[in-house]
């Protein structure tokens, strides 16, 4: 995995036909079946896995290292590492990741902000030079004047000389 030292493996489930109220806070791996009315947060310490199967749903913002999005989420994802969106996923909101992988079929109905690390000649550079290339104008460029072409006479040809000695 992307970034993660360890595999890590789910170590809590919200099972299938249960409803929890209110935000969860979870450390290392969290699968979901059920529905989550609330923020699904990992603790930002530690490496994170978050699994939410084809029958769970969360209404509220999800944020771990990785992310796996199987059924429904109504709210902003944000995925430090890598975001898998699986086939019967449908996300409502904007999704910000570091590595994205989505299986045909998925849906989002929301911004897709990768997070760019910039590279590292980048960083040591001023800060005037770091700018953000300007708009380009939406004004016309001036049209060069253009002049009439001038024919000039083409030279008349020349009879040929005869230079044969007799």
């Amino acid at each position: 995995m992307l970034g993660l030292k360890k595999q890590l493996s789910v170590k809590s489930i919200i099972g299938p036909g249960m409803r929890v109220d209110g935000p969860v806070d979870f450390q290392d791996g969290l699968q979901i079946d059920g529905t989550v009315l609330g923020d699904v947060k990992a603790n930002p310490d530690q490496p994170s896995l978050l699994v939410i199967t084809e029958t769970g749903s969360v209404q509220g913002a999800i944020r771990a290292d990785h992310v796996v999005i199987g059924g429904s989420v109504v709210g902003p994802v944000q995925a430090a590492e890598l975001l898998e969106l699986q086939s019967k996923a449908r996300v409502e909101g904007d999704v910000q990741y570091k590595a994205l992988e989505m299986q045909q079929g998925a849906v989002i109905a929301g911004q897709l902000r990768p997070q760019l690390t910039p590279p590292p000649a980048q960083a040591t550079r001023s800060p005037a030079a770091r700018a953000e290339p300007t708009e380009p104008s939406l004004e016309p460029e001036p049209v060069p004047e253009l002049r009439e072409p001038t024919l000039e006479p083409e030279p008349e040809p020349q009879a040929k000389r005869d230079t044969r000695l007799f």
